[in-house]
């Protein structure tokens, strides 16, 4: 295996990530911001987290399987969240999250609120970077 993904028992215990991804070698995918659009360019889930939260995944995973790779590929995450979705949401993120990415193993995350995205119907927006064996 290419990319090692864990958490030193000395640091302190995830909650559903990794600390560390280690990658010494393969193809290198990074994905732009995905937003709640769906593949004709249309809103989905306008004021609804969980909907919006679903089609991002989506976006996610058609542009691993577009570069030939799948959420088992997947090694870091960005998470941005506008600061009106209340926090306590993240149980909603965290049981979208938990059907896609590798829950014995899963990517590295960072998760943010911000004041809010480019669009103002955006709730939720991702990156992403993943690896894949060549």
């Amino acid at each position: 295996m290419t990319v090692t993904l864990s958490s030193p028992k000395t640091m302190p215990p995830p909650a559903g990530y990794s600390h560390v991804a280690e990658v010494t070698k393969g193809k290198l995918i990074l994905i732009a911001g995905q937003v709640a659009h769906d593949a004709s360019g249309n809103l989905v889930g306008e004021n609804d987290f969980k909907a919006q939260v679903e089609q991002v995944f989506k976006n996610v995973e058609a542009a691993l399987k577009a570069a030939g790779g799948s959420f088992r590929n997947l090694v870091k995450i960005n998470n941005y969240c506008v600061a009106s979705v209340d926090p306590a949401q993240m149980a909603v993120f965290r049981e979208v999250r938990d059907r896609y990415v590798n829950k014995a193993a899963p990517p590295v995350s960072t998760f943010i609120f911000v004041s809010r995205l480019v669009r103002p119907g955006w709730l939720f927006e991702m990156d992403a970077m993943a690896v894949i064996d060549e």
